[in-house]
């Protein structure tokens, strides 16, 4: 090989040689990449420490609940003529004997019993309605013979007393306008206002007289996503008209199939009347809407850390990091707006948690 040929090789040697130096260490990064351990993260990260204290942890969400009376009729008006003055309120509780109205100032008062007044009662007639009416008389200590359905004197006797203490003639004999049955007492009642006002005209027949339910229908009206946190058994606080708190629960769900809403009805966990004795706050006529509280995390106390406090160790364990950088295991017992309740640890260590990131950040 000439001279000027061995010249012309050292570049290509020497590019060659540089290749190799390149490709060694390359191979070496790479080996050095893969076989180191991953940084901790946590210990590379900008962090704080907070102490645990004991608190409580809970969450809630406010929606407004519906409540309503259902109405049905329960007596028709037998009597005719002007009604002169209307005497319960809506709602009012009555018992057999009470005036519901009068009409030619002449009292319609209510009584007990299944069938309805159908003809005027005075001597020699006999029948169930007859036994009705001398029950009514007994309650309220007018009569005092045997009720056996015989308007015998005894019972024409005990109808003039009751006649006097209503303020009207003493004939011994009843109307069949002068009293309404309905099928039990007491009862919750309400007087249709477009039938039995004072002034209106009557010419018997009229469903007028209506029985209230037991207590007041009690619903929520939720979207999609409200109606996701009503699952049935999700504690509902209702603020009453005059400030008290009934404690109730979610019940079943029903969709308008026209415009989508949700109606959540909304009871009392052991089955009674969510309002209890205090019902008469709601009116009697159309909706009452109140303010509730709808409990979407029970309140639990305990140690209360922020939930980023929390981290999963590789073996899957839930944890905190004390101020030593000792790992203590934990579990959650209840989370909500970004705290935690945990077990595990106690109040007064001081844990762990992620730097506030900053604006430049």
């Amino acid at each position: 090989m000439s001279e000027a040929a061995q010249v012309r090789r050292w570049p290509w040697i020497l590019a060659t040689a540089c290749l190799g130096v390149v490709a060694l260490s390359a191979t070496a990064w790479a080996l050095t990449t893969v076989l180191r351990p991953a940084d901790d993260p946590l210990a590379s990260s900008e962090h704080v420490y907070v102490e645990i204290v004991d608190g409580e942890v809970g969450a809630s969400a406010t929606l407004n609940t519906v409540a309503e009376w259902s109405q049905a009729p329960v007596a028709a008006n037998q009597a005719a003529g002007i009604v002169t003055s209307v005497d319960v309120a809506p709602g009012t509780s009555v018992v057999a004997g009470s005036v519901l109205y009068t009409i030619d100032l002449r009292p319609v008062v209510v009584a007990e019993g299944a069938v309805p007044m159908f003809r005027e009662i005075g001597s020699g007639v006999e029948g169930v309605d007859v036994r009705q009416l001398q029950q009514m008389l007994s309650d309220l200590g007018f009569y005092r013979a045997a009720v056996d359905g015989k308007a015998e004197a005894e019972t024409t006797a005990a109808i003039s007393r009751w006649q006097k203490s209503l303020g009207v003639d003493a004939t011994g004999s009843v109307g069949v306008g002068d009293v309404v049955f309905v099928q039990s007492l007491p009862m919750r009642v309400t007087l249709d206002p477009e039938i039995i006002n004072r002034g209106a005209n009557l010419a018997g027949g009229e469903d007028g007289v209506l029985g209230l339910s037991n207590s007041p229908n009690f619903w929520i009206p939720a979207t999609e996503a409200q109606a996701e946190m009503l699952a049935p058994g999700t504690s509902v606080q209702v603020n009453s008209p005059a400030g008290e708190e009934w404690s109730g629960v979610a019940g079943e769900q029903v969709r308008d199939p026209e415009d989508g809403l949700i109606t959540v009805t909304v009871s009392s966990a052991d089955g009674g009347s969510l309002c209890g004795g205090s019902c008469d706050q709601i009116g009697t006529s159309g909706q009452t809407t109140l303010t509730s509280r709808i409990i979407t995390v029970s309140a639990v106390e305990g140690p209360v850390v922020p939930s980023s406090a929390l981290i999963t160790t590789a073996d899957g364990q839930t944890a905190v990091i004390d101020d030593s950088g000792r790992r203590v295991p934990v579990e959650i017992v209840a989370s909500a707006k970004g705290m935690s309740v945990v077990s595990g640890v106690s109040a007064g260590v001081r844990v762990q948690v992620p730097a506030p990131q900053t604006a430049s950040d």
